[in-house]
């Protein structure tokens, strides 16, 4: 495995970055700003991002783009649409932005009308209903709604890829909300003074800092471990390594966003301070396609 991003992937992961940074939410209060996500859902409408798998795209790809709209909490539909999009391209020849579903309800659907259902192998299509309140801030759930119409058969193990793909992007997800919250907790403590201090010169709030570090490198890790895994190796081992680096990552990522929210004190606990839409959209990405101990065979605490 060559860790080593391609130049066309470090292009990719720059302009998902600069899109994230230019038309992500800064605060609270941009979340309701309904002309910023207009421009946002336009502009990634024109990047063709949702449709990355049937345009030929690696799961190291897809997980490039998740992990920086995790980081600038990019609060319009990718995580869903790209998933469907790895399944319907099996099935149907049009590219289309549907929602995904997972448990029964539309996955990361805002705008969005028809949502894909894999039922063991059968791809179906029903249609978005109301929306359903989550903790996410960034990202609608909605129940399906209407029947539900036959789209085909998966072949081969096209669904235990998927499900390894599902696994590697969410976790992505988290990788970027991790990033996300650590840099805003940076900014914070660089200009937040104490005793004539800024409070980031206090070992005790360094060392919170440099433990999310140490927890978003290692999840940094197994994500690219996993992401690679999709396509290069045997289902069994793809799956195997996406449920050992989601539960790593699902793990690190409450305890980097609880950290995050600690060092900025009182205000940390505050609805304006952006801190807790990070621990909301990773609690919320832990429970999508969500992986116990038991699952996997290594004694992980």
């Amino acid at each position: 495995m060559d860790v080593r991003l391609t130049s066309e992937q470090r292009q990719l992961r720059d302009a998902a970055a600069k899109l994230a940074d230019d038309l992500g939410p800064g605060s609270v209060q941009d979340l309701d700003d309904e002309a910023r996500v207009a421009r946002l859902e336009k502009t990634v409408e024109t990047t063709g991002w949702r449709s990355l798998r049937s345009d030929g795209a690696s799961g190291v790809e897809v997980a490039i783009v998740a992990e920086e709209f995790g980081r600038g909490l990019v609060d319009v539909p990718f995580l869903g649409p790209v998933l469907a999009d790895d399944l319907t391209r099996h099935v149907v020849d049009t590219q289309q932005s549907w929602a995904v579903a997972v448990a029964g309800e539309a996955v990361d659907s805002r705008g969005l009308d028809r949502a894909v259902v894999l039922q063991d192998r059968v791809i179906e299509s029903a249609g978005v209903g109301a929306v359903v309140p989550t903790a996410d801030l960034t990202r609608w759930f909605a129940e399906l709604d209407g029947p539900r119409e036959s789209l085909g058969d998966l072949p081969g193990d096209a669904a235990e890829r998927w499900y390894a793909l599902a696994l590697a992007a969410t976790c992505a997800d988290l990788v970027g909300v991790m990033r996300g919250a650590q840099a805003t907790a940076l900014d914070y403590v660089k200009v937040r003074e104490q005793y004539g201090n800024t409070i980031g010169s206090y070992q005790a709030v360094a060392h919170l800092l440099a433990d999310n570090q140490a927890l978003i490198e290692g999840s940094i890790s197994v994500l690219r471990h996993a992401a690679w895994a999709v396509d290069e190796l045997a289902v069994d081992a793809a799956i195997r390594a996406g449920r050992i680096a989601k539960l790593y990552a699902g793990r690190a990522a409450r305890t980097v966003c609880e950290n995050a929210i600690q060092v900025h004190g009182g205000i940390g606990n505050t609805w304006e301070c952006l801190e807790h839409a990070y621990l909301r959209r990773a609690l919320t990405s832990t429970e999508l396609f969500p992986v116990s101990l038991e699952e996997i065979d290594l004694g992980l605490s």
